[in-house]
């Protein structure tokens, strides 16, 4: 199925993909706000998503979900480095009803100051489970060090003194700058009306005002540095990083099959040669989170307190043992397989095209078609994943957090 655009009389971009085989739907609206975005007031757009929810003129915090759970469907929001959204996901028949309250939220919130403070204690909350937390850390804590000399270097949630500091003007001023026509896209998904839907949209979000505030994040000089960190724990949480491959970058797939052969999956040769056969680590893998200009590649284990450097070792052998010839050719075509189905399989669920669609037509202004993505993949070559492997392969150029117990 293709995805069809048109735009409310403000200029919010609507993407509807039709899906006749399902009886659900999911609307999503993306706003183009982050912790790139925050100059200052540190983790102000994560603060405003939970505020979101928090009551509007009409609804109360109790109504907000008692509404969406009353026709069965749920409701939620996530932020992220360059973008948040908010959605819901329902039986096709209460598609009105979930877009009354997503624009009832967007148009009517209140952040009463009541409400703001109990939830920075939410927030606090948050963060120290993070801290409780080593493996959520150590993934905050190498994204900071990787890019420290960029925008994308910006905590999501922040810290408990930029959250305790946020006052009502602040959001004010905030939703003001980026939650504008010109900074949204709706994505829906699934089975519905697109008149009937693009009708509700209007009537819920077209009084949405134009003028929103731009956006510049820069690349930043990226220099390695390490970071060990003490914490009442019994393992070793080991994470390598360095800046990765963007979305749209020439070698975006090559490198995808790259982090699939190497820690993708429990037949990629991290888990089955550091985990497997030298039984260091119960849990080791990589990933690679692609950006608009950039990426951050990392590269996880969690091991015994006496084996930081036996995993460390047998990690970057790894790392090197891609960058050597004549990768086996099954192996290629194994991860290229497991990549397609990958895709194909998250095809199926209408939460996951939404989530796609809306993501892409606001941070790149356009889709990619199950074709493009296909064809992406098959026409990696050996040579390609080479090349990546021969770029990625130096240990000094990897930043790492160690977060471990003992003495």
């Amino acid at each position: 199925m293709s995805v069809e655009t048109v735009r409310l009389t403000n200029g919010i971009l609507l993407a509807f993909e039709y899906l006749p085989y399902v009886r659900s739907a999911s609307v999503g609206v993306w706003i183009r706000a982050g912790a790139v975005d925050e100059t200052d007031r540190a983790g102000i757009s994560h603060f405003i998503e939970h505020m979101m929810f928090k009551g509007t003129g009409r609804r109360s915090a109790k109504s907000i979900a008692e509404d969406i759970d009353r026709i069965g469907g749920s409701i939620n929001a996530f932020t992220g480095k360059e973008a948040t959204c908010y959605y819901v996901k329902t039986q096709s028949e209460h598609i009105g009803k979930s877009i009354d309250v997503l624009a009832d939220m967007f148009t009517g919130s209140v952040f009463a100051p009541d409400e703001m403070e109990k939830e920075k204690g939410v927030v606090i909350e948050e963060m120290n489970m993070i801290e409780d937390s080593p493996e959520d850390l150590g993934h905050d804590l190498i994204g900071e060090t990787v890019f420290a000399d960029s925008e994308l270097g910006r905590s999501i949630i922040g810290t408990k003194e930029s959250v305790s500091a946020i006052t009502r003007e602040d959001i004010l001023a905030y939703t003001a700058e980026r939650y504008t026509a010109d900074n949204i896209v709706i994505s829906v998904a699934g089975n519905f009306d697109a008149a009937a839907v693009k009708a509700l949209l209007e009537d819920g979000f077209g009084g949405l005002r134009v003028g929103g505030a731009g956006r510049s994040v820069r690349a930043g000089a990226y220099k390695p540095e390490a970071i060990r960190r003490k914490k009442d724990i019994e393992q070793t949480h080991i994470f390598f990083g360095r800046p990765g491959v963007s979305i749209e970058a020439e070698d975006y797939y090559a490198f995808t099959l790259y982090n699939a052969i190497l820690g993708g999956g429990m037949s990629s040769r991290l888990f089955q040669n550091v985990r497997e056969d030298k039984g260091l680590a119960y849990s080791v893998y990589s990933m690679n989170n692609a950006y608009v200009d950039s990426g951050l590649f990392v590269v996880y284990a969690g091991v015994g307190l006496d084996k930081e450097d036996a995993a460390t070792a047998a990690i970057f052998e790894e790392i090197a043992g891609i960058a050597t010839p004549d990768i086996p050719a099954d192996e290629l075509g194994k991860v290229k397989e497991q990549s397609k189905g990958a895709y194909i399989f998250g095809q199926e669920n209408i939460s996951t095209r939404m989530f796609q669609t809306g993501r892409n037509l606001l941070l790149l202004g356009h889709t990619f078609t199950q074709d493009e993505v296909m064809d992406g993949i098959d026409s990696v070559k050996m040579d390609d994943i080479e090349r990546i492997a021969t770029r990625f392969a130096d240990p000094g150029e990897y930043s790492r957090v160690i977060i471990s117990g003992g003495e």
